[in-house]
């Protein structure tokens, strides 16, 4: 039982240089799909503002309606969500399905483990080849009952279980199974403590404490009391670093006067790009706004052409920059010298394996480079074309997509990206905003 699946795209990428504008990228995706969910058991009406209406978005919208909650979209990136309460849930009339939304489907796993009546989660043949006991482990030790099918969904959760505060240390850092554990708190006996073993994004810490929600940090420890009330607020979504990161990348390796970026979350656990772009030498240059409301912070991005330098990746900045990695890859192969990543073996579990899927796209573009069991090693070309013509095979996954559409601008000839229809499930309009700002991309 699976969602039904999207028709696959396929793009050509012609060779160009020149690149520039001043751009607005999409609402973020992560705090989108949060403030959905927390306004849905808030008490009162939430107002959001700058939400992304992409297809995985937009999967947690229709979920929510099935759930009983009262969403009304005034238009497509304005909505107001009038919450029912923490118990005000209702039993669906079927399975919930998420579409390719890996982060809908293991934050509703916590959300709906303490309510009164069974879920099942379902998604697309791609999210539903996605590993979902890292979520469903820690949920059982806090009492909920969760079946999966081999570790995979669909995700069965038995409802009617009270759930107790546990103690959890986290074996790998990951900002989506926190958050299910945070979720699954709010309705638990006790107090939660999940301690990680390095910081990952900190979008539902930092919306909680707009809800009115007091959790605290000690350390690499967040502790959440169970049994509080959520308030409904406002909320105004910036644009989301990781639709940036490909216009980053690509004003760093064109030519010309180079981009300005809008209104971009500039939240330190998702930016660790930017500190390996500056490490590798790019312009980049951040103006922070003050006129934002919300916990999360924004600014206006400047970036500039610049000649890249490798590097040697640290451990501890992978969890700051998980979904950039594609991109970065793509960086990297056009730097002076050698990029070393490790540690990143979380891009094995993502819409695709990240690390064997961008090593199978260099390769074909002719790039030197070897596939670590954790990250990869990429020489870098330095001056001149990077990439030779060629035909990738993003295997359906969004980023991947993108990623190798940037790699245009240091490419020999034609690059044909196949398989990016699930562009929309995160970047709708991508395709638009590109040949905008000057890449040469034809959608056929």
């Amino acid at each position: 039982m699976t969602s039904s699946s999207t028709t696959p795209g396929h793009w050509r990428v012609d060779p160009t240089r020149e690149l520039s504008g001043t751009i607005t990228v999409p609402g973020d995706k992560s705090i989108s799909h949060r403030s959905l969910m927390l306004g849905g058991i808030a008490s009162g009406t939430t107002e959001v503002t700058g939400f992304l209406a992409s297809e995985d978005c937009l999967a947690t919208l229709t979920a929510l309606r099935s759930l009983g909650a009262v969403v009304e979209q005034r238009a497509p990136d304005h909505l107001l969500v009038r919450g029912v309460g923490a118990r005000g849930l209702r039993a669906p009339a079927g399975p919930l399905d998420m579409g390719n939304a890996g982060t809908a489907m293991r934050l509703f796993m916590g959300l709906l483990s303490g309510q009164g009546f069974d879920s099942t989660l379902i998604g697309d043949s791609s999210l539903m080849r996605r590993p979902m006991e890292r979520v469903a482990r820690p949920l059982r030790e806090m009492g909920a009952v969760i079946e999966t099918l081999e570790g995979r969904p669909p995700v069965v959760i038995r409802g009617g279980q009270q759930l107790h505060a546990i103690d959890f240390q986290m074996p790998v850092a990951s900002a989506q199974v926190k958050s299910a554990l945070l979720l699954a708190a709010l309705g638990a006996e006790g107090r939660t403590r999940i301690t990680e073993p390095a910081p990952t994004r900190d979008h539902t810490e930092r919306m909680l404490g707009g809800f009115g929600v007091e959790v605290l940090r000690q350390g690499n420890s967040v502790l959440i009391e169970g049994g509080q009330r959520l308030e409904a607020t406002r909320i105004e979504v910036p644009g989301d670093f990781s639709s940036a990161a490909f216009f980053i990348v690509a004003a760093s390796l064109g030519e010309g006067p180079g981009l300005r970026l809008l209104n971009v979350g500039i939240n330190p656990t998702r930016t660790g790009l930017l500190d390996m772009l500056l490490s590798m030498g790019a312009d980049i240059r951040v103006h922070r706004r003050q006129d934002s409301a919300g916990p999360e912070p924004v600014a206006d991005l400047e970036i500039r052409p610049a000649r890249l330098r490798g590097l040697r990746v640290a451990e501890g900045l992978v969890p700051l920059a998980i979904d950039e990695f594609p991109v970065f890859f793509i960086a990297a192969a056009c730097a002076e010298g050698d990029t070393l990543v490790r540690g990143a073996q979380e891009l094995r579990v993502k819409e695709s394996d990240r690390l064997a899927v961008m090593a199978e796209g260099l390769a074909a573009l002719g790039v030197e480079h070897e596939l670590l069991d954790d990250g990869m090693w990429i020489r870098g070309k330095g001056s001149g074309d990077a990439f030779q013509s060629g035909s990738i095979d993003s295997h359906g996954d969004h980023r991947v997509a993108m990623s190798f559409a940037v790699a245009s601008l240091r490419a020999a000839g034609p690059i044909q990206v196949r398989d990016t229809a699930n562009v929309a499930t995160s970047f709708p309009g991508f395709a638009g905003l590109a040949r905008h700002c000057g890449l040469k991309l034809v959608e056929l």
